[in-house]
């Protein structure tokens, strides 16, 4: 064949081959054609090895690159198989970072600096904190050296920390302070004076101004899919609107029958009266 062995016939001046394995040097088609044969017979070689010989292939022939086809080998890796999940504050410059970090708010940038010791020196730098701290005019009484660092989120802690915004502080019985009471008056018979608990039939109860006269609104619903009904419980919820007609297959309701069937009529009535009352 054409890869094996050179052919008997040639034009021309005799062609330079290069140790043993017939390559011709000085003969760009038959080059080009002696390659093509060979390239699609290691291409076939190739899909009949396995995964590990297939890797120690490529090892070899990574080896064997130059540092310009080892980088021509990355961008094709590259773009064939993309990166993912990178950190941005990785691949942006610090100060694209910066004000990425600069719409958050503290309870946030604070979360951010449980990520990692880049994100904690990010979040902690005094070009963030420092402006969320004028912005309520808490001022340091020193000028910070270039040194020292989180300066202005220290400061904006213990100030939170004075106004008790954390763990706000609940007042005694004695601050409490009951607003117009009026004194019973004495002649008004005891009798005659409404009982706490109790309500006439003339009195009907009013409303508070947000409620409704329906019992059931349907305005307070809010159809959310994260919402969805457990497939027994929607299954009850059918069962119970088709009027009881379609079977319960439920696992709890063959055991509640089986403890049915053991238990007396009289066992089941005084059941049924406990989970009405």
């Amino acid at each position: 064949s054409m890869a094996f062995a050179p052919p008997r016939n040639m034009d021309g001046p005799k062609l330079q081959t290069k140790m043993s394995t017939w390559t011709p040097l000085n003969h760009q088609l038959m080059n080009d054609k002696v390659f093509e044969e060979r390239r699609a017979l290691l291409g076939k070689w190739f899909d009949k090895w396995t995964d590990g010989q297939r890797r120690r292939i490529l090892v070899d022939l990574l080896e064997r690159c130059s540092p310009s086809q080892q980088k021509f080998c990355a961008k094709q890796l590259q773009d064939r198989v993309p990166a993912e999940a990178l950190d941005f504050t990785t691949r942006l410059p610090r100060v694209l970072s910066l004000y990425i970090f600069s719409f958050l708010d503290p309870r946030s940038l604070c979360r951010c600096a449980q990520v990692s010791w880049y994100w904690k020196y990010l979040s902690e730098l005094d070009q963030l904190w420092m402006l969320k701290c004028l912005r309520f005019g808490w001022y340091i009484n020193f000028s910070p050296t270039p040194f020292e660092q989180g300066i202005w989120k220290k400061h904006y802690i213990e100030m939170v920390k004075e106004l008790r915004v954390t763990r706000p502080k609940t007042p005694s019985k004695d601050e409490f302070v009951v607003i117009d009471v009026q004194p019973v008056r004495s002649n008004v018979p005891e009798a005659k004076l409404p009982v706490l608990g109790r309500r006439t039939n003339k009195e009907k109860k009013e409303l508070p101004p947000w409620r409704s006269s329906d019992r059931h609104p349907t305005d307070t619903i809010r159809f959310n899919y994260l919402d969805n009904y457990d497939p027994i419980e929607q299954a009850r919820q059918a069962r119970k609107k088709g009027g009881g007609e379609t079977p319960d297959l439920s696992q709890q309701a063959a055991e509640k029958k089986k403890r049915a069937g053991r238990g007396s009529n009289k066992l089941q009535k005084a059941k049924s009266l406990v989970s009405i009352t």
